[in-house]
């Protein structure tokens, strides 16, 4: 008589981490060498990759790709008229400091905004792609992650100060009655700001597999370092700003520094699930690993001076990570930063 072995109930990989999203990922954290469900140390990021000027017709660009997400960035100039704008700015001949500076005081407050942030020079905007992501349908309306993402980067833009403000300036001569007088009453020349350039920074991804933040912002940097601007002169005829078609005389637009956003994950076990109030810290999350964390936490910072400068932190939602655990987490940071300019840079 012959005796068959009970048989146990499995599941191949897919079908588990579909039925017990949590238990899965926990399975693979909660060893000896913890290790994640996408085969990731928690602390390994995927490898970023950039491709920059892959528009045609946009004044920079630039691809950015996190694992499966996939974001493309384009940058256009488009000139707005200083008076349209209630600014007036004067300055002496040989670059002296300025005579007069003047905005439109019922729009412009706190005295410590820079102008592109008073006058909106940088305007970004987010698109998911139609399929990017599963929940992301035809015909939808923008997302409330898309108008996330967008009061985001605008933040950054600012804070960061990454664009300066006098390479958005177009300057012209002042016209006639209009020059300032020195001590003995002779009249200056000078220049005054006739328009401005406005950077119109617009995002669309492609894929998304999770850390949306970080690879929008990531294709943010790498378009504004691919700009390239066109000479621009005042013509006093025409009141109008005219722009040069040669190439040779486009500038660059000027950058400081090079700040980033790395993003984090918190990962804790539920109770009665491994030790009481585990947890991991997963850096670069994707979206699998996201829907799973209650609490992520994105760093803003900059190293390009030799010493890093902490923009700020973003912390969202979960009471596990502390002032002890951010310490840590920039450290973290920093090592991304390296891989960031490595790729931007090069």
């Amino acid at each position: 008589m012959t005796t068959t072995a009970p048989q146990t109930l499995t599941f191949p990989r897919p079908t588990f981490a579909k039925l017990a999203p949590h238990s899965y990922l926990l399975a693979h954290l909660n060893t000896p060498s913890p290790t994640r469900a996408n085969a990731r140390l928690p602390t390994s990021p995927r490898p970023p990759h950039t491709h920059k000027g892959s528009l045609t017709h946009a004044n920079g660009s630039a691809v950015i790709r996190i694992g499966d997400t996939t974001a493309v960035c384009g940058v256009r100039g488009e000139v707005v008229l200083a008076d349209a704008v209630g600014y007036s700015e004067t300055r002496l001949a040989g670059g002296a400091a300025p005579a007069t500076v003047t905005t439109s005081g019922t729009r412009h407050k706190g005295g410590m905004k820079s102008t592109a942030q008073e006058l909106d020079l940088l305007v970004p905007n987010i698109e998911l792609a139609t399929g990017c992501a599963p929940e992301f349908l035809p015909g939808m309306p923008p997302s409330k992650m898309a108008q996330e993402l967008v009061a985001r980067v605008y933040a950054l833009l600012h804070a960061s100060a990454l664009v300066g403000d006098e390479c958005l300036k177009i300057w012209g001569p002042v016209v006639d009655g209009e020059e300032e007088e020195d001590e003995e009453g002779e009249k200056e020349e000078g220049s005054e700001v006739k328009a401005f350039w406005v950077l119109y920074i617009d995002i669309l991804f492609i894929s998304l597999d999770g850390n949306a933040f970080e690879a929008a912002w990531a294709a943010v940097l790498g378009a504004l370092q691919d700009v390239y601007l066109p000479a621009a002169r005042w013509a006093e005829d025409r009141q109008a700003v005219v722009c040069s078609d040669e190439v040779s005389e486009a500038k660059r637009l000027e950058l400081r520094g090079l700040p980033v956003a790395v993003g984090f994950a918190v990962f804790r076990a539920k109770e009665g699930q491994g030790k009481r109030g585990e947890f991991w810290v997963l850096v670069d999350p994707d979206m699998f690993e996201e829907g799973l964390c209650e609490e992520t936490v994105t760093v803003l910072l900059d190293c390009a001076s030799g010493e890093t400068r902490l923009i700020g932190v973003e912390k969202v939602g979960g009471a596990v990570l502390g002032r002890e655990q951010m310490g840590s987490l920039i450290k973290l940071a920093e090592k991304r930063w390296v891989e960031w300019k490595n790729v931007l840079k090069g």
